[in-house]
């Protein structure tokens, strides 16, 4: 048990009144017990409603009265996005907020009765005694730009998400209909999308020629001058496809349909895109971290999405732990296991990291001579994918320095650490 456990426990006195929470959707379930987690209340339904926040907050009221208590620490399971609404009403009345594992309540919860059983009430309990022997989190409420970029974020992936399902729809459209397509148009480009918009079946292209086909293409926005060989290309193997030629006239409105979405989407995207960029701009670590070479504003924009401000966190190794990259192993006497990624942490974070880790090792030169270091040294040299998770670990490290510290990234300075280069100045 490390020094930062033991504050937690020290956090909860005989003076605490500890509650827990099991959130739901409409109905949560709160307990309070002391801080030997013996019960004060047993568990009662709260309300997911302005009355029903207010009812809970007299009630943890006049148990504090009752039960002779100056403080209060409510912890709960997170559920889904559920528990926002409380985070916020409690954190205007002052109280403070923890998070339990779900983990470790899924775990501790046969302690009392040895049955694997689950319910609202159960679990409540179980979060309340979990918290009183330190095991909690801080969860982070997000504020004015960090809220709008979570936010933003958020919902700029889900519609990236939907744009990638558009595409499959169109993919399986083409296998249809017009499987040959794709040897003209590997990807949806312009033109491919104008092709899709007039002419989308081979029968369109019968006995068509090349300046016919062009000019209906140049009608529409965005593409002025399309490609004559590939329109070539495309009524010759238009003349030989071995597409369905039943049902047509509804697969012409779901092509239709599906070009039109395709570029509603990318049209929301890139404003949506656009906002966050200048919202980002407004932060203070934007200065700092647009220094970093390979690091564009989109990543910025996703990185401060999912970490909110680098000076909320007082170590990177903080950070290192929210992405998922501490290294986990399993040993036993003799037996040496092999060590793993935790992956307990934000899984959004460590997959942005690890996507953001290619470009950068291309176009940084101090990631990328310490990724050469890395892949390349004599005594113990890494593998490629290995050495990515320590470079992203780095770059947390880097990253939380310059904002920090308000220094612009400085290259020679990250590559002492190469020890060559180090011998050779």
């Amino acid at each position: 048990m490390d020094f930062k456990q033991n504050q937690k426990i020290n956090q909860v006195t005989e003076r605490t009144l500890v509650v827990g929470i099991d959130i739901a959707k409409r109905t949560h379930y709160a307990c309070f017990v002391d801080d030997r987690g013996r019960v004060l209340q047993k568990s009662f339904s709260v309300s997911q409603s302005r009355d029903g926040f207010e009812l809970f907050y007299q009630r943890v009221l006049a148990a504090m009265k009752e039960n002779e208590k100056a403080e209060v620490i409510v912890g709960i399971e997170p559920t889904g996005h559920y528990w926002l609404n409380l985070a916020y009403f409690l954190e205007e009345r002052g109280i403070p907020l923890v998070m339990a594992n779900p983990m470790h309540v899924k775990r501790s919860k046969e302690l009392d009765d040895n049955l694997p059983t689950k319910h609202d009430r159960k679990d409540a309990l179980v979060i309340a005694r979990l918290i009183k022997d330190g095991r909690f989190s801080y969860p982070r409420i997000l504020k004015e730009v960090e809220a709008e970029l979570r936010v933003g974020s958020t919902f700029r992936s889900k519609l990236t998400e939907e744009l990638g399902a558009v595409k499959n729809m169109m993919i399986r459209w083409l296998d249809r209909y017009f499987p040959e397509f794709v040897q003209v148009f590997p990807s949806f480009g312009k033109m491919a999308l104008a092709v899709l918009e007039c002419t989308p079946f081979p029968s369109d292209l019968h006995q068509k020629q090349t300046e016919e086909v062009l000019s209906l293409y140049r009608k529409v926005d965005g593409l002025k001058s399309p490609q004559r060989p590939k329109a070539v290309r495309l009524i010759e193997i238009a003349a030989r496809s071995i597409g369905v030629t039943e049902g047509h006239e509804m697969a012409r409105i779901e092509i239709t349909t599906l070009v039109r979405r395709y570029h509603q989407l990318e049209q929301d995207i890139e404003s949506i895109t656009a906002h966050l960029v200048e919202l980002v701009k407004t932060s203070v670590e934007y200065e700092w971290l647009s220094t970093v070479p390979g690091l564009g504003d989109t990543t910025i924009v996703d990185l401060l999405a999912e970490i909110g401000s680098f000076s909320h966190y007082q170590d990177p190794r903080q950070l290192i732990k929210l992405a998922g990259l501490t290294l986990r192993e399993n040993s036993s006497g003799q037996h040496k296991g092999q060590k793993r990624l935790s992956k307990r942490g934000r899984r959004k974070l460590r997959a942005l990291l690890f996507r953001v880790m290619m470009p950068m090792i291309r176009h940084n030169e101090a990631f990328r001579k310490l990724h050469e270091y890395y892949t390349t040294r004599t005594v113990n040299p890494l593998r490629k994918k290995q050495s990515i998770v320590v470079l992203c670990g780095k770059l947390l490290k880097v990253l939380h320095g310059i904002s920090t510290k308000h220094k612009a990234f400085d290259a020679q300075r990250m590559m002492r650490d190469i020890p060559s280069l180090v011998e050779a100045a």
